[in-house]
């Protein structure tokens, strides 16, 4: 099992935020079809998509989490939300720690590796073929 130590941008207990564009970027998707396209693309990777969190409340949003600078200058379908930082816009992404009660943020797939995220044109292909 991971230890934080492995994932230094893990909190070691609760909820923090981390700025988009440092470590990674994310890609949000609302309500069940947040939770859709993460299945499918844990479908196409063998279980391991990569770290995908989920929110139990409001509009149960879904976080992709990408290699930062890895959504731009790609066409995205309207529902989705880009969570990046650059010159004129800052986005924070909550991360929830691995064991600790952190509703209602909760891993839906949990990181693996230090850097392993979300591959951003798996998540495309993904998304597309929900549609």
């Amino acid at each position: 099992m991971n230890t934080r130590s492995d994932l230094d941008w893990l909190p070691e207990s609760g909820v923090q935020v981390r700025k988009a564009g440092v470590r990674f970027d994310a890609v949000r998707l609302d309500g069940d079809r947040g939770r859709e396209v993460a299945d499918r693309l844990a479908r196409m990777t063998g279980g391991d998509p990569g770290p995908v969190l989920e929110t139990a409340s409001g509009r149960r949003c879904v976080y992709f989490l990408v290699p930062p600078g890895s959504t731009a200058h790609l066409a995205w379908p309207p529902e989705v939300t880009r969570l990046t930082s650059g010159p004129d816009r800052e986005c924070f992404i909550p991360i929830p720690a691995l064991d600790d009660m952190t509703w209602p943020f909760a891993w839906r797939y949990r990181p693996t590796a230090p850097d392993r995220f979300v591959h951003t044109l798996l998540l495309r292909t993904a998304l597309h073929s929900a549609e």
